[in-house]
């Protein structure tokens, strides 16, 4: 039973997870760096504590820091929010033997699914299906295998993640090369070397399905979100529920989930990420832990996905039974980021003026607010903005006015960049895959 929570980590997260405490009457803490003692959630914290410098290695990062606030606290309870240490499972592992709860799965299932390998090796035996490729780390079938199952390949990093570790190749001849570059590229950002191999295709889209699971044997499914719109292999635009997908495929692919949720024993929210093309579903990965985009699954549902990760980690039974969860039309998601739309260069600073949009069927998750000062030393995001509507075609006008009446003076953003995307004939379409954005881009 969680007393009193701390908040391991900062922006528009730290502020979501601790309006949902506030709403549970869950006392908090928030675990700040020295660059983050203006942010909104820290003022509004019921307790604060500096766990560092700027350098997120030195804070955010820092488990014996995050450790000695909870116990100089009192709090007995941890959310990681997404990043930083969310799906560390080393600091689960802490958490759990000194005594604290963490707010998601156990330690041995973070790190189970957090390496590529054993994650890919658990879906094949829980019966998820998987792209063609190495059942294991790359060995001397290798060649093989890339000829059996047909050029072109990925080379991937098994510890990899955020678009990093990944490579292609076309022809047996950049084959040898290109392992060996991935090798050291994933031993210097991961500290591991093992990659593995998988079948490249073409023009997927990139299909996530949210679960949730107590410890009372509890699982569900909240239904599916398109997150195709990426750059860099980061997601710029995401939505709820997916389009053209037939429902028996959807059901069959939510059984499964719920089927490989049983046998980790899962606990808390969750994510089966999988590539999609030509009716079929291929399993890339499971995030053990809340997500940027899951506000849309929330706008849909009508759920609160961190207040329930609170009420799960307190031991609560799920009230909530399948068959009570019903998507209700559609949402989509833009993330605007402290960045150059044109250049996409970071850009700190000072906020001059700003203003969130409104109205109806908007939801704004953000940490703004006018003289607040961008760091120079964390992810760029700053703002989610969300819009719901009957159906797509509406959710996206309304995001259109959204984007129009928001504005943030003194720091560069990607708004114009979304202002421009959600009225590409492509998008309104929905004729979109992985691809799309990045060559998009790429043509400008």
């Amino acid at each position: 039973m969680i007393s009193k929570l701390l908040i391991a980590n900062r922006g528009e997260i730290a502020l979501r997870i601790l309006r949902a405490a506030k709403e549970l009457k869950i006392p908090t803490v928030a675990a700040y760096s020295e660059a983050d003692k203006d942010l909104m959630h820290v003022k509004m914290a019921d307790e604060s504590i500096c766990i560092g410098p700027a350098d997120s290695s030195q804070s955010y990062l820092n488990i014996p820091a995050i450790i000695s606030a909870m116990e100089l606290s009192g709090a007995d309870g941890v959310h990681p929010g997404y990043g930083f240490l969310s799906e560390n499972a080393d600091f689960a592992e802490k958490i759990e033997k000194s005594g604290f709860d963490f707010v998601g799965p156990s330690a041995s299932v973070i790190r189970m699914m957090g390496n590529k390998v054993s994650a890919k090796e658990f879906a094949l035996e829980a019966g998820l299906p998987i792209v063609p490729g190495s059942t294991g780390p790359i060995d001397e079938d290798t060649h093989k295998k890339a000829e059996e199952i047909g050029y072109p390949v990925i080379i991937k990093a098994a510890s990899g993640g955020g678009g990093r570790g990944m490579r292609i190749v076309h022809s047996p001849q950049e084959l040898d090369d290109a392992i060996e570059l991935t090798q050291q590229e994933s031993a210097a950002a991961f500290g591991d070397s093992t990659v593995y191999l998988e079948k490249f295709l073409e023009s997927p889209r990139h299909i996530e399905v949210q679960v949730l699971a107590d410890r009372h044997g509890n699982v569900l499914h909240l239904g599916d979100r398109d997150c195709s719109l990426q750059r860099r292999h980061q997601k710029v635009i995401e939505e709820a529920p997916a389009m053209g997908i037939r429902e028996e495929k959807r059901e069959e692919i939510y059984a499964q989930c719920i089927e490989a949720c049983r046998k980790m024993n899962y606990v808390s929210a969750g994510t089966f990420e999988f590539l999609y093309e030509d009716d079929n579903f291929y399993f890339i990965e499971m995030n053990t832990r809340i997500q940027v985009e899951h506000p849309v699954t929330e706008s849909v549902t009508g759920l609160d996905l961190v207040k329930l990760q609170l009420r799960i980690a307190r031991d609560e039974e799920l009230k909530i039974k399948q068959e009570d969860i019903a998507m209700k039309g559609h949402a989509i998601e833009c993330r605007i980021n402290a960045e150059n739309s044109e250049t996409f260069l970071p850009s700190p600073g000072k906020i001059l003026e700003y203003h969130a949009p409104g109205g109806i069927g908007v939801r704004m998750d953000s940490h703004l607010y006018k003289d607040y000062v961008v760091p120079p030393y964390y992810d760029s995001l700053i703002a989610k903005v969300i819009c719901r509507a009957n159906d797509r075609e509406d959710a996206r006008a309304r995001l259109e006015r959204a984007l129009e009446e928001m504005y943030v003076l003194g720091i560069d953003t990607n708004l114009d960049m979304h202002r421009k995307l959600i009225n590409d004939p492509n998008f309104i379409n929905g004729t979109f895959n992985i691809n799309y954005l990045e060559n998009l881009t790429k043509e400008k």
